[in-house]
């Protein structure tokens, strides 16, 4: 059995939302050929190319039997989080796109579990709509970005989004976005090889050094793509620690290896020996299989690095290819049976 925690979805369609709300930087979608769409600015500026797998659910179903993936958490393409937008026009968005992920989940329950959007630059909006996605729309979480706008995720104006979180049992994928130093980096697709491990390792650091995890011992977090640079430079984040806690525990007194094993992340780092590092780092039991599906970042037949690593035993490998995203995702194997 294979569960990919890290995959995303787009509706076919989607609204023009600069008329919509009456101001610009929306993405809409040009379908330019058979199977194939641009996300474009409302400006007209190219974003990506994304064929249909990225909003049609057979053609996803079939290419995930091909690949050997029984189940993906589906959540939105990061880019449309806009958490730049007025906080209402944001809610609209995010429940625009939550009812539409939950109509696909409705439809393939044994094969998609959902992960929801939230307009975090409302914390209580985005609570409301937490509430929404869990409760009614029968999601098992939500994904959120590794920052809002000025805020880390340590704000404090954040916190009771968490703690909202943690009160309903809901898992939470943070995934890179708007990525720092991006106006510096627009050669070479840096913002997604440097800036993305970046955003990903702000937002671990926030979360621990803010005192997320310390008051909220029961909150599910999953980053993606294997915790980004946190992994290579824990020594110096704890070296940085202990030796300016003038600095660094200013708001957290708990040193950051402490919350190894209290977290996950994914599998999605395309090296064998890295794998191994964040397998031995983060636990065994806390490395769960993500992909990226459908982008080309993303790994193309799920599972393949960690099948290659001969030296897990049975049980570590079923974990990462499955058990830790079940634990993760709070589900039990039954869920999906046929």
């Amino acid at each position: 059995m294979k569960i990919d925690i890290h995959t995303h979805i787009l509706p076919a369609e989607l609204p023009r939302f600069a008329e919509r709300y009456g101001y610009g930087g929306f993405i809409t979608l040009e379908h330019h050929q058979p199977c194939r769409a641009r996300m474009l600015r409302d400006d007209g500026k190219f974003f990506r190319e994304i064929e249909s797998n990225c909003w049609d659910p057979v053609k996803r179903i079939e290419e995930c039997d091909a690949i050997g993936v029984h189940v993906q958490a589906l959540s939105t393409i990061p880019v449309m989080f806009s958490y730049w937008t007025k906080p209402e026009h944001g809610e609209d968005l995010a429940r625009f796109l939550n009812d539409h992920l939950a109509s696909v989940v409705r439809a393939h329950p044994k094969r998609f579990v959902g992960l929801g959007t939230v307009p975090l630059q409302s914390p209580e909006r985005a609570v409301r709509e937490l509430e929404r996605c869990v409760r009614e729309l029968g999601f098992v979480g939500v994904q959120i970005g590794s920052h809002v706008n000025d805020m880390n995720l340590s704000d404090p104006a954040l916190f009771p989004f968490f703690q909202a979180a943690s009160e309903l049992g809901a898992s939470i994928f943070v995934h890179p976005w708007d990525m720092m130093g991006e106006a510096k980096m627009q050669k070479y697709w840096l913002p997604w090889l440097v800036g993305m491990p970046a955003e990903v390792s702000l937002a671990i650091c926030s979360l621990i050094f803010g005192g997320v995890m310390e008051r909220l011992p029961k909150l599910r977090l999953a980053f993606a793509h294997g915790g980004g640079s946190f992994p290579g430079t824990l020594g110096r984040i704890q070296h940085g620690f202990e030796a300016r806690p003038d600095l660094v525990a200013v708001d957290n007194p708990v040193p950051p290896r402490e919350y190894l094993g209290r977290f996950w992340v994914d599998s999605l780092v395309h090296d064998a020996d890295t794998l191994r590092g964040i397998v031995k780092l983060f636990g065994p039991d806390k490395v769960a299989l993500g992909s990226d599906y459908p982008f080309p970042l993303g790994e193309e037949r799920p599972g393949t690095l960690i099948e290659s690593l001969t030296e897990l035993s049975p049980a570590a490998r079923e974990g990462l290819l499955w058990k830790n995203a079940l634990a993760w995702l709070g589900r039990s194997r039954e869920d999906f049976a046929p």
